[in-house]
């Protein structure tokens, strides 16, 4: 079984990823997807040449802007890139679950603002689902004992979550600051 820290840093790699190139990372995906094989990604349709008189297009945004803007937000909401980067060792556990609650509330408050999520299986965790045939590898994840053919028979342990809207702000202009996720912050005296 995977640890929880584990689970957290290959959550947190994954959404990115999804987020910004539409694929879990080539390292992390045989181990989230132990003993299925990876999924067949379908060919990249050719895109139409633009008719000559069309208008020039707007320069195509680089997908890890948008993953760092998302970042961004929500350590300008919640500090959520401080707490990761914060060692928490020497602190108590009560210390840790103070600031977790407001870190919780703002990082919460920003993801339901910028992005709709839904879950991926409809169906109360710890009950009986089925996954049929056909299923997509990279959306449902089979663990434990699985042996034979789909459909398969099991307990939801988690309904897991997918993008259906992303409602980001505008970008700045190409190149300033798009990599910036926190401004170092001077105050002078």
């Amino acid at each position: 079984m995977m640890g929880f820290g584990k689970r957290i840093s290959f959550a947190t790699r994954c959404f990115f990823s999804v987020l910004s190139r539409g694929e879990l990372p080539e390292e992390i995906a045989p181990e989230v997807v132990r003993g299925l094989s990876p999924p067949v990604r379908a060919p990249e349709p050719t895109p139409a040449p633009a008719p000559p008189s069309a208008p020039t297009p707007p320069p195509v945004e680089d997908s890890t802007d948008r993953a760092v803007q998302l970042l961004a937000l929500l350590q300008r909401d919640g500090r959520l890139v401080d707490f990761f980067r914060e060692d928490l060792t020497p602190y108590q556990d009560e210390q840790i679950g103070a600031a977790v609650r407001e870190l919780h509330a703002n990082c919460r408050q920003s993801l339901e603002q910028y992005v709709r999520l839904e879950p991926i299986l409809d169906g109360e965790e710890d009950q009986p689902v089925t996954v049929d045939a056909g299923f997509d590898p990279a959306s449902v994840k089979l663990v434990g004992n699985v042996k034979g053919q789909p459909p398969l028979r099991g307990l939801l342990r988690h309904r897991g979550w997918r993008v259906s809207e992303i409602n980001l702000p505008s970008l700045s202009p190409q190149g300033t600051g798009r990599a910036v996720v926190a401004p170092a912050e001077v105050e002078i005296q």
